[in-house]
């Protein structure tokens, strides 16, 4: 079977998975979460954000430590995306000397195809970087302010921790914008490395996604409600 072919058979069979995967994902953040790592993760976000707009003067600083360790995370992969993206850019131009690298070993569409999804990955990654960012910078100038100036008190500590899980979704759909970036760039060597590495990528992100430990108890029970915006019981 002709290379061109394998293209149209195996690359949107490993994408179908890559995407399939990441939809029932969301499922099972969205209706299961104490099963997903991101669900649990937001869960225990919330709880700590209200344990720290309990008494800010004395967790102020640790506070604001942390929100700033996520923020310079948040800051290098933004960095590193928007580096790789120059440098793809650059690849695909041939570096201003007027023939383009990819035209050289191979036919112009097919790679430049191939160079901008890899692109398109890293540009969204800096993108969705820049968003946890913001986030996260509200979040550490909003946590310390004290529940008893507000005139809302239940609502601040939500609407806080809905701040800091946001700027966390964000960080993790920049890491899966990378993620793409590799099935992406074995394209170049052909759609067999493609696809195997998008069913790879699929296998090892399940056991890194989900944890089927967390008890199902009182707390267990609540994670829906929880989880996000929503975030059940008032702090």
């Amino acid at each position: 079977m002709a290379k061109q072919e394998l293209d149209f058979i195996l690359v949107p069979i490993g994408l179908a998975a890559m995407v399939g995967y990441h939809l029932w994902l969301l499922l099972c953040i969205l209706h299961r979460p104490t099963r997903t790592v991101i669900g649990i993760n937001a869960i225990n976000r919330r709880i700590w954000v209200c344990a720290m707009m309990e008494d800010p003067l004395k967790n102020g600083v640790l506070a604001v430590q942390t929100l700033r360790n996520n923020i310079m995370a948040s800051t290098l992969m933004a960095s590193t995306a928007i580096m790789l993206s120059s440098l793809v850019a650059v690849l695909m131009t041939g570096g201003g000397s007027g023939t383009s690298a990819a035209a050289s070993t191979s036919p112009t569409v097919s790679h430049s195809v191939k160079f901008f999804a890899i692109l398109l990955c890293f540009l969204l990654a800096f993108l969705l970087n820049i968003q946890s960012v913001r986030y996260y910078s509200h979040a550490s100038t909003l946590i310390n302010v004290p529940v008893r100036f507000h005139w809302q008190r239940r609502g601040a500590p939500e609407y806080v921790a809905a701040a800091v899980n946001r700027g966390s979704y964000f960080w993790s759909l920049g890491l899966r914008a990378c993620y793409f970036s590799f099935p992406m760039f074995l394209w170049i060597f052909g759609p067999i490395p493609m696809a195997s590495c998008c069913f790879i990528l699929v296998v090892v992100l399940y056991y890194l996604d989900m944890y089927a430990e967390w008890v199902d108890g009182e707390d267990g029970g609540e994670g829906d409600e929880m989880l996000g915006e929503a975030g059940g019981e008032p702090c």
